[in-house]
This record gives structure tokens, sequence and C-alpha cells, in this order.
């Protein structure tokens, strides 16, 4: 079933389709977290969904810098110097290898066997969170099919950083996902969520042990605290009463806003695929 966004936007479940993509994820990286960082925040993320889109359309003689670059630059995701470092720290874990002789110019890269799976998983992810909005078999259709991802992820790829909604999310979401491992702090708290209905203006999250946090994701205490506060301020979210202790609150427009946002890859995540299928 297709959607347009309106219409996912509007969906009485898309928090619930959001939610469930948010504790997939966070299994994902209990798994294998430092593949999970490769999604963690949201230049890594344009960063990664580009690469994969080039490698997969390249297939196996591998993408060049040049392309890569281009890519990247032309959508103003990040810098020339910015997409070589993240290859070399590609390189560095073999998420990535070079095809072919070193010495051979244009220097031609491809995504190795074990970040194809995770792409494929993260696909998948995304499907089944859709497949709850009409009871669907998206994700079972492209386990059985993995071949599909190959026509899949670099139209949704290219989709996602052509839109300027997506590439640059509003302030307020910005301030979690422009920071490293942000993404990840944001899938621990909608992960939490347990009861959003009724007209409660915020929503419970329960006790944030920011040290824990923090140790688990692999960033600073001090920073995510810094983080916290910042958003505390913004009133995006803030403690039930005046100590650190006690549990914590999204707003509720804050959370209408990011499922907006979400509702726009959702979109491209589905289009792709059903395209794929076709």
């Amino acid at each position: 079933m297709t959607f347009t966004y309106s219409e996912l936007v509007a969906h009485p479940r898309l928090l619930d389709a959001i939610r469930q993509l948010a504790r997939n994820l966070r299994v994902s990286f209990n798994e294998n977290p430092r593949i999970a960082r490769l999604l963690s925040a949201h230049q890594k993320w344009m960063l990664t969904q580009a690469g994969m889109a080039l490698n997969l359309e390249a297939g196996p003689s591998g993408f060049t810098v040049a392309e890569f670059r281009e890519l990247v630059t032309a959508n103003g995701i990040a810098s020339r110097n910015t997409v070589q470092n993240y290859l070399d720290q590609l390189e560095i874990y073999r998420y990535a290898e070079k095809v072919g002789p070193t010495a051979v110019r244009p220097r031609r890269y491809r995504a190795t066997a074990v970040s194809e799976q995770a792409m494929l998983m993260w696909y998948v992810a995304n499907l089944s969170a859709i497949d709850g909005l009409d009871g669907g078999s998206r994700a079972l259709e492209l386990l059985s099919k993995p071949h599909l991802l190959a026509k899949a992820q670099p139209r949704a790829a290219r989709k996602c950083l052509l839109d300027r909604n997506w590439v640059e999310p509003p302030e307020r979401i910005g301030l979690f996902l422009w920071t490293e491992a942000g993404a990840l702090v944001m899938d621990e708290f909608i992960s939490r969520i347990e009861d959003a209905e009724g007209d409660c203006d915020r929503i419970d999250i329960g006790y944030v042990d920011a040290r824990a946090l923090a140790t688990e994701f692999m960033m600073s205490r001090t920073h995510l605290q810094r983080l916290l506060n910042k958003a505390a301020e913004q009133g995006t979210m803030g403690w039930h009463d005046e100590s650190l202790r006690s549990g914590m609150w999204f707003s509720r427009d804050f959370l209408d806003e990011y499922c907006k946002w979400q509702a726009i890859k959702f979109k491209y995540v589905n289009d792709a695929f059903l395209d794929a299928q076709a």
C-alpha cells in the first residue's frame, strides 16, 4: 500500500510505528554498537546512506571518491575533507574496502558484506514499522528477496538527500540529531514512551540516568547533560520536579514534530521499495 505524506502524518498509528522502529534500532545498537554509530548522527546518517547508494548502484566495480564527493557536496551535506575522513574511517573498521590495485587512479571503493547486511537490516526495520500501519508484509518480502535492496535503498537515499525538510530537520530535532550519538539518544527516549494517549501536553519517558546513557553510547556525560539542559530550556523536555533524579517528560508538540519529520523518510522508504518490487 502506498501512503502520501499527509496520510502518514494523519495516521493514528504513526507514533506506534516510530516507537517500534526506535526499539528495533536500540536492539541493533546492542548487537553491534560500532556499526550502529554510522547512523547515530544526522550527518553520518546521510553520508552512510549516500555511500551505500553509490555502492549498490555501482556493483562490484565500486564507486570513486569523486562520485561520493559530488553527491554529498551538491546537497550541502558535508565538505570534501569530511568525505575522505569518513571513507578512511570505514576502511579502518573494515566497513569499506578499495577495489583493484591501489596504484590505479581514480581509487574505487565498495562496501564490505557486513555493511551491506547492516543496511539490509536497517531497511527491513523501517519496512517493519511501516507494515504496522497497514498490516503489510514488506519486511518479510525484503528478507525473502534481499536483492531488492539494490533498487530500493539508492532511490530512498537520493530522495531523502534532495528533500531539504529531511536534510535540515527542525531546530529542536536538530539539537539532538546534529550531535554525535544524538540519534541513539532519541531512539532511547522514543522507545520509552508507553502512553501517549489523551490530551496531556507532557509524555512521560521515565528516569534518565545521564551517566549510564553516556557510557552506553560512548559520548561525554557532560555533553549529554548539556544537551538535556538545552532541550529543557527550549521546552522540548524536562524533569517532573526540580530534582535531576526525577523522571523526565517530552512535550507533545515536540513529539508530533518529530513524528512528522520521520514520516518524510517513511514515505521515501516505502515508495522506493514498492518501485523496486514493480
